[in-house]
Protein backbone atom coordinates (compact mmCIF):
# COMPACT_ATOMS: atom_id res chain seq x y z
CA UNK A 1 0.00 0.00 0.00
CA UNK A 2 2.70 2.54 1.02
CA UNK A 3 5.76 3.01 -1.25
CA UNK A 4 8.85 3.37 0.60
CA UNK A 5 11.18 6.71 -0.56
CA UNK A 6 14.37 7.04 -0.16
CA UNK A 7 15.80 10.28 0.72
CA UNK A 8 19.20 10.86 -0.74
CA UNK A 9 22.05 11.11 1.61
CA UNK A 10 24.98 13.57 1.01
CA UNK A 11 28.01 11.63 1.50
CA UNK A 12 31.20 13.49 3.01
CA UNK A 13 34.67 12.26 1.35
CA UNK A 14 36.44 11.02 4.36
CA UNK A 15 39.31 13.20 3.28
CA UNK A 16 37.32 16.09 4.65
CA UNK A 17 36.79 15.31 7.73
CA UNK A 18 40.92 14.40 7.93
CA UNK A 19 40.97 17.53 7.05
CA UNK A 20 39.07 19.16 9.36
CA UNK A 21 41.11 17.49 12.06
CA UNK A 22 44.28 18.08 10.73
CA UNK A 23 43.34 21.83 10.56
CA UNK A 24 42.08 22.26 13.83
CA UNK A 25 44.92 20.46 15.51
CA UNK A 26 47.18 22.70 13.31
CA UNK A 27 45.55 26.08 14.82
CA UNK A 28 45.20 24.54 18.61
CA UNK A 29 49.29 24.08 18.15
CA UNK A 30 49.60 27.48 16.15
CA UNK A 31 47.45 29.02 19.76
CA UNK A 32 49.44 27.42 22.23
CA UNK A 33 53.11 27.96 20.73
CA UNK A 34 52.02 31.69 20.25
CA UNK A 35 54.48 33.65 22.62
CA UNK A 36 51.08 35.61 23.90
CA UNK A 37 49.57 32.61 24.51
CA UNK A 38 52.60 31.16 26.77
CA UNK A 39 53.10 34.85 28.32
CA UNK A 40 49.76 34.39 29.58
CA UNK A 41 50.18 30.50 31.02
CA UNK A 42 53.45 32.08 32.80
CA UNK A 43 51.24 34.99 34.26
CA UNK A 44 48.24 32.74 34.83
CA UNK A 45 50.69 31.02 36.76
CA UNK A 46 52.48 33.37 38.70
CA UNK A 47 49.22 35.16 40.00
CA UNK A 48 47.98 32.20 41.03
CA UNK A 49 51.03 30.84 42.87
CA UNK A 50 51.38 34.49 45.04
CA UNK A 51 47.71 34.58 45.65
CA UNK A 52 47.63 30.82 47.08
CA UNK A 53 50.74 32.10 48.84
CA UNK A 54 49.08 34.88 50.84
CA UNK A 55 45.50 33.00 50.97
CA UNK A 56 46.98 29.73 52.78
CA UNK A 57 48.85 31.97 55.17
CA UNK A 58 45.70 31.26 57.81
CA UNK A 59 43.11 28.71 58.02
CA UNK A 60 40.23 30.64 58.04
CA UNK A 61 38.42 32.91 55.43
CA UNK A 62 39.79 36.20 54.75
CA UNK A 63 36.83 38.94 55.91
CA UNK A 64 33.65 37.43 57.45
CA UNK A 65 30.73 37.61 54.37
CA UNK A 66 33.07 34.62 52.24
CA UNK A 67 31.33 32.50 54.47
CA UNK A 68 27.82 33.20 53.29
CA UNK A 69 28.74 33.45 49.79
CA UNK A 70 30.29 29.83 49.77
CA UNK A 71 27.21 28.37 51.65
CA UNK A 72 25.05 30.81 49.62
CA UNK A 73 26.63 28.85 47.07
CA UNK A 74 26.29 25.25 48.22
CA UNK A 75 22.56 25.22 48.34
CA UNK A 76 22.07 26.70 45.57
CA UNK A 77 23.40 23.63 44.05
CA UNK A 78 21.85 21.55 46.25
CA UNK A 79 18.30 23.27 47.18
CA UNK A 80 18.01 24.74 43.75
CA UNK A 81 19.05 27.49 41.32
CA UNK A 82 15.92 29.73 43.24
CA UNK A 83 15.65 28.02 46.87
CA UNK A 84 13.57 29.75 49.63
CA UNK A 85 15.35 31.91 51.66
CA UNK A 86 14.19 32.20 55.44
CA UNK A 87 17.26 32.25 57.03
CA UNK A 88 16.66 36.04 57.78
CA UNK A 89 12.88 36.18 58.51
CA UNK A 90 12.84 39.50 60.29
CA UNK A 91 14.69 41.65 57.79
CA UNK A 92 14.41 42.76 53.95
CA UNK A 93 15.81 39.40 53.21
CA UNK A 94 12.98 37.32 54.39
CA UNK A 95 11.19 34.62 52.32
CA UNK A 96 8.94 37.29 50.62
CA UNK A 97 11.23 40.06 49.37
CA UNK A 98 14.13 38.03 49.00
CA UNK A 99 16.90 39.20 46.48
CA UNK A 100 20.06 37.40 45.44
CA UNK A 101 22.34 40.66 44.78
CA UNK A 102 25.08 37.90 44.34
CA UNK A 103 23.62 35.46 41.80
CA UNK A 104 25.82 35.15 39.23
CA UNK A 105 29.04 34.99 41.76
CA UNK A 106 27.00 32.35 43.89
CA UNK A 107 26.69 30.23 40.83
CA UNK A 108 29.93 30.87 39.73
CA UNK A 109 31.24 30.20 43.07
CA UNK A 110 29.32 26.23 42.71
CA UNK A 111 31.88 25.17 41.04
CA UNK A 112 33.90 25.60 44.59
CA UNK A 113 31.23 23.58 46.61
CA UNK A 114 32.46 19.96 45.46
CA UNK A 115 34.37 19.02 49.01
CA UNK A 116 35.12 21.43 52.04
CA UNK A 117 33.44 24.42 51.57
CA UNK A 118 35.92 26.26 53.41
CA UNK A 119 39.04 24.90 51.10
CA UNK A 120 36.47 25.76 48.35
CA UNK A 121 35.86 29.27 49.20
CA UNK A 122 39.86 29.89 49.29
CA UNK A 123 40.59 28.35 45.92
CA UNK A 124 38.08 30.18 44.44
CA UNK A 125 39.39 33.80 46.05
CA UNK A 126 42.66 33.18 44.18
CA UNK A 127 41.04 32.25 40.93
CA UNK A 128 38.54 35.11 40.31
CA UNK A 129 41.60 37.75 41.18
CA UNK A 130 43.81 35.73 39.15
CA UNK A 131 41.56 36.39 35.70
CA UNK A 132 40.94 39.82 36.74
CA UNK A 133 44.61 40.93 36.71
CA UNK A 134 45.50 38.51 33.62
CA UNK A 135 42.09 40.70 31.91
CA UNK A 136 44.47 43.45 32.80
CA UNK A 137 47.81 41.86 31.37
CA UNK A 138 45.30 41.69 28.09
CA UNK A 139 43.86 45.10 28.20
CA UNK A 140 47.51 46.41 28.09
CA UNK A 141 48.49 44.12 25.50
CA UNK A 142 45.95 44.37 23.39
CA UNK A 143 46.65 48.14 23.68
CA UNK A 144 50.48 47.55 22.46
CA UNK A 145 51.72 48.61 25.96
CA UNK A 146 55.36 48.25 25.67
CA UNK A 147 56.14 45.48 28.25
CA UNK A 148 52.34 44.82 29.17
CA UNK A 149 53.22 41.65 31.21
CA UNK A 150 55.55 43.89 33.44
CA UNK A 151 53.13 45.87 33.96
CA UNK A 152 50.57 43.43 34.50
CA UNK A 153 53.00 42.25 37.14
CA UNK A 154 52.76 45.37 39.23
CA UNK A 155 49.25 44.54 40.43
CA UNK A 156 51.23 42.19 43.18
CA UNK A 157 53.01 45.08 44.49
CA UNK A 158 51.45 48.45 44.43
CA UNK A 159 49.06 47.69 47.52
CA UNK A 160 48.66 45.28 50.27
CA UNK A 161 45.38 46.45 51.13
CA UNK A 162 44.35 45.60 47.31
CA UNK A 163 45.68 42.30 47.68
CA UNK A 164 43.88 41.50 51.37
CA UNK A 165 40.71 42.88 49.61
CA UNK A 166 41.29 40.84 46.12
CA UNK A 167 41.94 37.72 48.65
CA UNK A 168 38.70 37.84 50.02
CA UNK A 169 35.85 35.20 49.18
CA UNK A 170 33.63 38.07 47.29
CA UNK A 171 32.78 39.61 44.76
CA UNK A 172 34.88 42.82 44.10
CA UNK A 173 37.54 40.44 42.05
CA UNK A 174 34.34 39.38 40.06
CA UNK A 175 33.39 43.06 39.36
CA UNK A 176 37.56 44.45 38.81
CA UNK A 177 37.04 41.93 36.21
CA UNK A 178 34.43 43.10 34.33
CA UNK A 179 35.16 46.92 34.98
CA UNK A 180 38.10 45.74 33.05
CA UNK A 181 36.41 44.08 30.38
CA UNK A 182 34.58 47.04 30.02
CA UNK A 183 37.38 49.04 29.36
CA UNK A 184 38.76 47.01 27.07
CA UNK A 185 35.54 46.82 24.46
CA UNK A 186 35.16 50.96 24.75
CA UNK A 187 38.71 50.86 23.29
CA UNK A 188 38.20 48.08 21.02
CA UNK A 189 35.35 50.14 19.77
CA UNK A 190 33.36 46.98 20.20
CA UNK A 191 30.38 48.43 21.48
CA UNK A 192 27.93 46.11 21.39
CA UNK A 193 29.60 43.66 23.85
CA UNK A 194 28.50 46.26 26.94
CA UNK A 195 24.99 45.36 26.33
CA UNK A 196 26.28 41.63 27.23
CA UNK A 197 28.58 43.21 30.09
CA UNK A 198 26.11 45.38 31.49
CA UNK A 199 23.45 42.59 31.99
CA UNK A 200 26.21 40.31 33.80
CA UNK A 201 27.41 43.00 36.16
CA UNK A 202 23.73 42.95 37.56
CA UNK A 203 23.94 39.33 38.30
CA UNK A 204 26.69 39.18 39.60
CA UNK A 205 27.12 42.22 41.91
CA UNK A 206 25.16 45.61 43.43
CA UNK A 207 28.25 47.55 42.37
CA UNK A 208 26.93 47.72 38.56
CA UNK A 209 25.92 51.26 38.29
CA UNK A 210 29.83 51.33 38.05
CA UNK A 211 29.66 50.32 34.29
CA UNK A 212 27.81 53.48 33.67
CA UNK A 213 30.02 55.28 34.87
CA UNK A 214 32.99 54.15 33.28
CA UNK A 215 31.46 53.94 29.88
CA UNK A 216 30.29 58.13 31.10
CA UNK A 217 33.90 58.92 31.43
CA UNK A 218 34.90 57.04 28.54
CA UNK A 219 32.20 59.12 26.19
CA UNK A 220 33.85 62.37 28.60
CA UNK A 221 37.13 61.38 27.29
CA UNK A 222 36.58 60.21 23.43
CA UNK A 223 35.18 64.01 23.44
CA UNK A 224 38.15 65.69 24.75
CA UNK A 225 40.55 64.17 22.87
CA UNK A 226 38.63 63.19 19.69
CA UNK A 227 36.32 66.08 19.42
CA UNK A 228 33.47 63.51 18.68
CA UNK A 229 30.77 62.50 21.26
CA UNK A 230 29.78 58.97 21.01
CA UNK A 231 26.36 57.98 22.57
CA UNK A 232 26.31 54.13 21.31
CA UNK A 233 28.32 52.92 23.90
CA UNK A 234 26.17 54.41 27.00
CA UNK A 235 23.19 53.41 24.87
CA UNK A 236 23.91 49.73 24.78
CA UNK A 237 25.46 49.67 28.48
CA UNK A 238 22.23 51.12 29.85
CA UNK A 239 20.40 48.66 27.61
CA UNK A 240 22.24 45.49 29.43
CA UNK A 241 21.30 46.99 32.70
CA UNK A 242 17.89 47.27 32.39
CA UNK A 243 17.41 44.30 30.58
CA UNK A 244 19.76 42.94 33.67
CA UNK A 245 17.21 44.69 36.27
CA UNK A 246 13.77 43.38 34.11
CA UNK A 247 15.23 39.65 33.12
CA UNK A 248 16.25 38.55 36.45
CA UNK A 249 14.35 35.52 38.63
CA UNK A 250 14.11 38.26 41.14
CA UNK A 251 12.41 40.49 39.32
CA UNK A 252 11.03 43.02 40.82
CA UNK A 253 12.13 42.48 44.56
CA UNK A 254 15.18 43.43 43.28
CA UNK A 255 14.60 47.14 42.06
CA UNK A 256 13.28 47.44 46.06
CA UNK A 257 16.16 45.65 47.41
CA UNK A 258 18.61 48.25 45.48
CA UNK A 259 16.83 51.79 46.88
CA UNK A 260 16.96 50.12 50.39
CA UNK A 261 20.98 48.88 50.26
CA UNK A 262 22.05 52.05 48.74
CA UNK A 263 20.00 54.59 50.36
CA UNK A 264 21.75 53.93 54.16
CA UNK A 265 25.09 53.93 53.08
CA UNK A 266 24.57 57.24 50.83
CA UNK A 267 22.91 59.37 54.30
CA UNK A 268 24.86 57.50 56.85
CA UNK A 269 21.01 56.28 58.63
CA UNK A 270 22.47 53.06 60.36
CA UNK A 271 22.22 53.34 64.29
CA UNK A 272 25.26 49.98 64.15
CA UNK A 273 28.02 50.83 62.11
CA UNK A 274 27.61 48.70 59.01
CA UNK A 275 31.49 47.82 58.77
CA UNK A 276 34.62 49.70 59.03
CA UNK A 277 34.85 49.14 55.18
CA UNK A 278 32.24 52.13 54.65
CA UNK A 279 34.62 54.14 56.15
CA UNK A 280 37.74 56.56 55.00
CA UNK A 281 41.32 55.57 55.58
CA UNK A 282 43.34 57.56 57.85
CA UNK A 283 46.29 59.39 55.35
CA UNK A 284 49.00 57.98 57.52
CA UNK A 285 47.36 54.23 56.83
CA UNK A 286 46.90 54.91 53.13
CA UNK A 287 50.07 55.96 52.41
CA UNK A 288 51.40 52.78 54.36
CA UNK A 289 48.75 50.26 52.68
CA UNK A 290 48.96 51.71 49.18
CA UNK A 291 52.31 53.76 49.18
CA UNK A 292 53.28 51.99 45.69
CA UNK A 293 50.08 52.59 44.19
CA UNK A 294 50.04 56.48 44.84
CA UNK A 295 53.62 56.40 43.72
CA UNK A 296 52.85 54.51 39.83
CA UNK A 297 50.27 57.27 39.94
CA UNK A 298 52.45 59.96 40.17
CA UNK A 299 54.92 58.76 38.11
CA UNK A 300 52.12 58.87 35.33
CA UNK A 301 51.48 62.38 35.78
CA UNK A 302 55.01 62.79 35.10
CA UNK A 303 54.73 61.17 31.81
CA UNK A 304 51.97 63.06 30.70
CA UNK A 305 54.65 65.84 30.61
CA UNK A 306 57.49 64.00 29.03
CA UNK A 307 55.65 62.95 25.08
CA UNK A 308 55.11 65.48 22.39
CA UNK A 309 51.71 64.10 21.71
CA UNK A 310 48.50 64.70 23.01
CA UNK A 311 46.79 62.56 25.67
CA UNK A 312 44.40 59.94 23.97
CA UNK A 313 41.40 58.51 24.55
CA UNK A 314 42.73 55.80 26.59
CA UNK A 315 44.96 57.79 28.64
CA UNK A 316 42.73 60.40 29.21
CA UNK A 317 39.65 57.71 30.37
CA UNK A 318 42.33 55.64 32.38
CA UNK A 319 42.94 59.17 34.10
CA UNK A 320 39.22 60.06 34.74
CA UNK A 321 38.87 56.62 36.17
CA UNK A 322 41.80 56.76 38.44
CA UNK A 323 40.41 59.90 40.05
CA UNK A 324 36.96 58.88 40.16
CA UNK A 325 37.94 56.05 42.03
CA UNK A 326 40.40 57.85 44.00
CA UNK A 327 37.53 60.43 45.39
CA UNK A 328 35.35 56.87 45.94
CA UNK A 329 38.44 55.30 48.26
CA UNK A 330 38.79 58.81 50.16
CA UNK A 331 35.39 58.20 51.43
CA UNK A 332 34.87 54.41 52.15
CA UNK A 333 37.94 52.28 52.09
CA UNK A 334 36.19 49.37 50.38
CA UNK A 335 36.75 51.11 47.04
CA UNK A 336 40.65 49.92 47.43
CA UNK A 337 39.78 47.40 45.23
CA UNK A 338 39.45 49.40 42.41
CA UNK A 339 41.68 52.46 42.91
CA UNK A 340 45.16 51.07 42.93
CA UNK A 341 44.80 48.54 39.47
CA UNK A 342 43.33 52.00 37.55
CA UNK A 343 46.32 54.17 39.11
CA UNK A 344 48.60 51.28 37.46
CA UNK A 345 46.58 51.15 33.96
CA UNK A 346 46.80 54.84 33.80
CA UNK A 347 50.38 54.69 34.03
CA UNK A 348 50.92 51.92 31.66
CA UNK A 349 49.22 54.24 28.87
CA UNK A 350 50.93 57.46 29.90
CA UNK A 351 54.21 55.87 29.56
CA UNK A 352 53.46 53.97 26.70
CA UNK A 353 54.02 56.83 23.83
CA UNK A 354 57.70 57.78 26.05
CA UNK A 355 58.72 54.42 26.16
CA UNK A 356 57.38 53.64 22.19
CA UNK A 357 59.55 56.61 21.24
CA UNK A 358 62.68 55.22 23.29
CA UNK A 359 62.05 52.10 21.57
CA UNK A 360 62.00 53.35 17.64
CA UNK A 361 65.24 55.48 18.79
CA UNK A 362 66.78 51.90 19.51
CA UNK A 363 65.20 49.88 16.73
CA UNK A 364 66.95 52.98 14.48
CA UNK A 365 70.25 52.46 15.70
CA UNK A 366 72.16 49.30 14.36
CA UNK A 367 72.93 47.78 17.62
CA UNK A 368 70.54 48.23 20.90
CA UNK A 369 72.28 49.65 24.03
CA UNK A 370 72.96 47.37 27.04
CA UNK A 371 70.43 49.50 29.19
CA UNK A 372 67.94 48.96 27.00
CA UNK A 373 69.05 45.52 26.99
CA UNK A 374 68.83 44.71 30.62
CA UNK A 375 65.69 47.20 31.49
CA UNK A 376 63.70 44.56 31.23
CA UNK A 377 65.77 41.89 33.84
CA UNK A 378 66.46 45.20 35.78
CA UNK A 379 62.58 45.54 36.54
CA UNK A 380 62.06 41.87 37.35
CA UNK A 381 65.13 41.72 39.99
CA UNK A 382 63.90 44.67 41.41
CA UNK A 383 60.20 43.18 41.44
CA UNK A 384 61.07 39.89 43.43
CA UNK A 385 62.07 41.66 46.61
CA UNK A 386 58.91 44.06 46.20
CA UNK A 387 56.56 41.30 45.61
CA UNK A 388 57.60 39.62 48.07
CA UNK A 389 57.78 42.62 50.92
CA UNK A 390 53.84 43.13 50.07
CA UNK A 391 53.33 39.47 49.38
CA UNK A 392 54.37 39.44 53.53
CA UNK A 393 52.50 42.41 54.36
CA UNK A 394 49.08 40.57 52.98
CA UNK A 395 49.85 37.67 54.76
CA UNK A 396 50.66 39.33 58.04
CA UNK A 397 46.98 41.62 57.64
CA UNK A 398 45.28 38.33 57.17
CA UNK A 399 46.62 36.74 60.03
CA UNK A 400 45.89 39.59 62.39
CA UNK A 401 42.38 40.63 61.02
CA UNK A 402 40.91 36.70 60.79
CA UNK A 403 38.44 35.73 62.90
CA UNK A 404 38.97 31.72 63.63
CA UNK A 405 36.95 29.57 61.16
CA UNK A 406 36.14 26.95 63.89
CA UNK A 407 34.84 30.63 66.47
CA UNK A 408 31.14 28.80 66.15
CA UNK A 409 31.44 26.05 65.33
CA UNK A 410 31.07 24.02 68.52
CA UNK A 411 28.17 26.05 69.46
CA UNK A 412 26.47 25.60 65.78
CA UNK A 413 27.05 21.52 65.92
CA UNK A 414 25.19 21.64 69.24
CA UNK A 415 22.23 23.39 67.57
CA UNK A 416 22.00 21.57 65.10
CA UNK A 417 21.69 18.70 67.30
CA UNK A 418 19.51 19.64 70.20
CA UNK A 419 16.75 22.39 68.63
CA UNK A 420 14.34 21.84 66.52
CA UNK A 421 14.56 22.40 62.45
CA UNK A 422 13.71 26.49 61.90
CA UNK A 423 13.70 27.45 65.49
CA UNK A 424 15.37 30.79 65.75
CA UNK A 425 18.29 32.25 67.49
CA UNK A 426 19.15 35.63 68.45
CA UNK A 427 22.40 36.86 68.16
CA UNK A 428 24.31 40.09 69.88
CA UNK A 429 25.90 40.88 67.00
CA UNK A 430 24.70 41.18 63.43
CA UNK A 431 28.24 40.55 62.20
CA UNK A 432 28.05 36.94 63.47
CA UNK A 433 25.60 35.84 61.17
CA UNK A 434 27.76 34.69 57.82
CA UNK A 435 30.14 32.14 60.31
CA UNK A 436 26.80 30.72 61.94
CA UNK A 437 25.03 30.49 58.40
CA UNK A 438 28.33 29.04 57.40
CA UNK A 439 28.28 25.90 59.86
CA UNK A 440 24.40 25.57 60.43
CA UNK A 441 21.37 26.39 58.57
CA UNK A 442 19.27 24.15 60.29
CA UNK A 443 18.33 27.16 62.52
CA UNK A 444 16.95 30.86 61.19
CA UNK A 445 18.38 33.96 63.12
CA UNK A 446 17.77 37.60 63.66
CA UNK A 447 20.00 39.67 62.31
CA UNK A 448 22.78 39.48 59.35
CA UNK A 449 24.91 40.59 56.82
CA UNK A 450 23.63 44.06 57.06
CA UNK A 451 21.96 45.69 60.13
CA UNK A 452 20.02 48.17 58.14
CA UNK A 453 18.31 44.94 56.56
CA UNK A 454 16.42 44.83 60.26
CA UNK A 455 16.14 48.82 60.48
CA UNK A 456 14.63 48.90 57.54
CA UNK A 457 12.24 46.08 57.83
CA UNK A 458 11.03 47.20 61.76
CA UNK A 459 12.48 50.17 62.83
CA UNK A 460 11.43 49.58 66.59
CA UNK A 461 12.49 45.80 66.43
CA UNK A 462 16.23 47.00 65.73
CA UNK A 463 15.67 49.17 68.31
CA UNK A 464 15.37 47.05 70.29
CA UNK A 465 17.96 44.98 69.36
CA UNK A 466 20.49 47.31 69.60
CA UNK A 467 19.36 48.19 73.19
CA UNK A 468 18.92 44.97 74.44
CA UNK A 469 22.83 43.96 72.81
CA UNK A 470 24.15 46.89 74.41
CA UNK A 471 22.88 45.84 77.56
CA UNK A 472 20.33 48.55 77.92
CA UNK A 473 17.52 46.33 78.64
CA UNK A 474 16.07 44.32 81.43
CA UNK A 475 14.07 41.32 81.50
CA UNK A 476 15.98 40.20 78.04
CA UNK A 477 14.91 37.10 77.60
CA UNK A 478 10.98 37.75 77.94
CA UNK A 479 11.33 40.27 74.89
CA UNK A 480 13.56 37.85 73.04
CA UNK A 481 10.81 35.12 73.09
CA UNK A 482 7.84 37.83 72.76
CA UNK A 483 8.87 40.35 69.84
CA UNK A 484 11.39 38.38 68.51
CA UNK A 485 10.40 34.74 68.53
CA UNK A 486 13.71 33.47 69.84
CA UNK A 487 14.11 30.47 71.03
CA UNK A 488 18.05 30.28 71.87
CA UNK A 489 20.21 33.10 72.40
CA UNK A 490 23.66 32.88 70.99
CA UNK A 491 26.62 35.31 72.17
CA UNK A 492 30.33 35.80 71.69
CA UNK A 493 32.24 35.83 74.73
CA UNK A 494 33.06 39.32 74.27
CA UNK A 495 29.84 40.58 74.84
CA UNK A 496 30.40 41.35 78.14
CA UNK A 497 27.55 43.78 79.02
CA UNK A 498 25.43 41.45 77.27
CA UNK A 499 26.23 38.48 79.27
CA UNK A 500 26.35 40.40 82.62
CA UNK A 501 22.64 41.33 82.05
CA UNK A 502 21.93 38.05 80.93
CA UNK A 503 22.96 36.85 84.45
CA UNK A 504 19.80 36.28 86.92
CA UNK A 505 17.22 36.55 83.98
CA UNK A 506 15.01 33.65 85.26
CA UNK A 507 13.86 33.46 81.45
CA UNK A 508 17.02 32.39 79.75
CA UNK A 509 18.95 29.09 80.72
CA UNK A 510 22.58 28.52 79.79
CA UNK A 511 22.87 25.30 78.03
CA UNK A 512 26.07 25.41 76.08
CA UNK A 513 29.64 27.42 76.39
CA UNK A 514 32.72 26.63 75.22
CA UNK A 515 36.05 29.12 74.15
CA UNK A 516 34.22 31.17 71.83
CA UNK A 517 30.69 31.71 72.29
CA UNK A 518 27.88 30.48 75.02
CA UNK A 519 24.12 29.32 74.05
CA UNK A 520 21.06 30.20 76.26
CA UNK A 521 17.64 28.57 76.08
CA UNK A 522 14.90 31.27 76.35
CA UNK A 523 12.26 29.41 78.89
CA UNK A 524 8.42 29.18 78.10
Amino acid sequence: MFKKISLPRHKFPASSFENLKKNSRKRLMIISTSRDFQIGVILFAVFLAALLLIQFATPGLVGNDGYYHIKAAYILRTEGLKPDFNWLPLTILNAENYYDHHYLFHILMILFTFGDLRIGAKLASVFFPTLAFLSIWYLLKKQKVPYAELWSLGLLIISEAFIYRMNMPRAQSLSLLLLVWTLHVLLQKEYKWLTLLGFLYVWSYNAFPLIVIVVFLYLVAHLLTERKLVWTPLVYAVVGVVLGLVINPYFPENLLFIYRHITPKLFDMAAVPVGNEWSPYRTATLLENSGFALLIFASGIVALGLKSKKMNVATATSLFLTLTFSFMLFEARRFIEYAPPFMLIFAAFAWQPVLEEIRQNEQEKSKRSPVMRLAPIFVLVLFMPLAWGAMVGARKQLQESGRPYQRYQGASAWLVANTPEDSRVFQTDWDDFPQLFFHNHHNTYTIGLDPTYMEIYDPALYAEWVAITRGKMAEIGEKIKNDFSGDYVITGLSQTRFIKKVEGDENLELVYEDGYAKIYKVLP
